[in-house]
């Protein structure tokens, strides 16, 4: 699929990014368009995601993506350090990347395949200051060049909070936000992870509600300002955060 064949298909995306106030210019629908192309090509051989008609990628992806901006301040979206933290197919760093150019973003995926994903996706859109992590984020929180490093740490489908806090809040810098995209009915898996959150160095979460357009399901984003340094030793040896997560 060529772009221009598939730029006039990227209607709802458009239409999605007025609602949010996010402005789109030619060259940004052109990489929206190449992502999908990219996209639905890797897919027949790299299991990326189960979500590949064009309307569901631009709902389902593009704009839910697009939704952790109205969360963030205009400086993390315009100059911040930036971390995905199990990023997959690139949603929601990539999508943010596109509109932000000036973001600085780090992808990090535990899964070699989509590892190479990312990086052919990141030539292939001609994207800059962009770089890719291969690793469990258990391991690579210990890397003095990542651990309390970023501004903004993303996480799409990752883990229950109180195990996803474990993994993410260590990269933040006191300060730093946590976006955690979350849908349905959250309050007991937050409550949960109270004890987590606080341990990590977080503030109590706010939660945002998502209003986008197709976006249904009860979709939020929980929001965690880290506040004070997360003690050494965290987070625990891989699989750890999820097999026994802090205060169960």
């Amino acid at each position: 699929m060529s772009t221009q064949e598939a730029s006039p298909k990227l209607n709802l995306l458009l239409d999605g990014c007025k609602e949010l106030g996010i402005p789109i210019d030619e060259h940004q629908e052109q990489q929206f368009a190449r992502y999908f192309a990219t996209l639905a090509d890797w897919n027949q051989r790299v299991n990326l995601t189960s979500i590949i008609e064009p309307d569901a990628v631009q709902t389902l992806h593009y704009l839910d993506s697009l939704t952790v901006a109205g969360a963030l301040p205009t400086e993390s979206l315009q100059s911040g350090r930036v971390l995905d933290v199990g990023a997959g197919a690139g949603f929601p760093g990539v999508p943010l990347k596109i509109v932000f150019p000036g973001m600085h973003l780090a992808l990090m995926e535990a899964t070699g395949k989509k590892v190479t994903f990312l990086q052919h996706l990141v030539d292939h859109l001609e994207l800059t200051d962009v770089d890719v992590h291969l690793g469990r984020a258990e391991d690579l929180a210990k890397d003095p060049a990542l651990r309390e490093s970023f501004d903004v740490v993303l996480a799409r489908g990752l883990a229950k909070m109180a195990a996803l806090v474990e993994l993410t809040l260590p990269f933040l810098k006191p300060g730093g936000l946590l976006v955690a995209h979350k849908k349905g009915d959250i309050d007991a898996e937050v409550h949960d992870a109270t004890k987590a959150i606080r341990v990590m160095g977080g503030k109590p979460p706010s939660i945002r509600e998502v209003n986008a357009p197709g976006l249904t399901g009860g979709r939020v984003l929980v929001i965690v300002e880290k506040v004070s340094p997360t003690p050494v030793g965290y987070p625990r040896r891989a699989g750890m955060p999820a097999k026994q997560p802090i205060g169960k």
